[in-house]
């Protein structure tokens, strides 16, 4: 058996490509908490339902970090299995994502363009929007990422070898 390139590679995309990432994931409330809490997070709209309440929204928001890396997440599969992270811009939060919301993610080749400084790779810019079951839009970025070209994709060989039971 041998290791093989996963995922896609700078050849694979078109500037104007929507991808609709096909899995969900529903966010619960232990989701919400344990990042907060993880990411010192201290706004009692996350995590205080008696507080969260009186506000406008009548119930605990969904961090927006946590949401930012759920919504990544769904696209990585599709956009960056094969990438380096450069960064996000233009993060807008058009409306709320709440406990108990299933939030989805597609994206849009914006850019691509040859790396100056690495011949082995290429650049991409796309948007990536997260939507919720109802289909509102909850987070909306451009993200910039350095993709490998087919060929130059580091080879998954540090595994170990399996040993047969004896």
């Amino acid at each position: 058996m041998s290791a093989h390139e996963t995922g896609r590679c700078y050849e694979d995309y078109a500037v104007g490509e929507v991808i609709e990432h096909p899995l969900g994931r529903t966010v619960t409330q232990n989701d919400n908490i344990w990042f907060t809490l993880l990411t010192n997070n201290t706004n009692p709209i996350h995590f205080d339902a008696h507080y969260a309440a009186q506000t406008e929204f009548g119930r605990p928001l969904v961090n927006s970090c946590l949401t930012i890396a759920l919504v990544t997440g769904l696209s990585v599969a599709d956009m960056s299995r094969n990438a380096v992270n450069l960064g996000w811009d233009e993060v807008r939060i058009p409306h709320p994502l709440f406990e108990g919301d299933t939030v989805y993610a597609q994206s849009e080749v914006l850019e691509l363009r040859e790396s100056r400084s690495r011949p082995t790779q290429g650049v991409m810019v796309f948007r990536t929007t997260g939507y919720n079951q109802h289909g509102q839009s909850v987070l909306v970025f451009r993200r910039t990422v350095l993709v490998y070209r087919r060929g130059h994709v580091p080879a998954l060989t540090s595994r170990p070898v399996l040993q047969e039971p004896s």
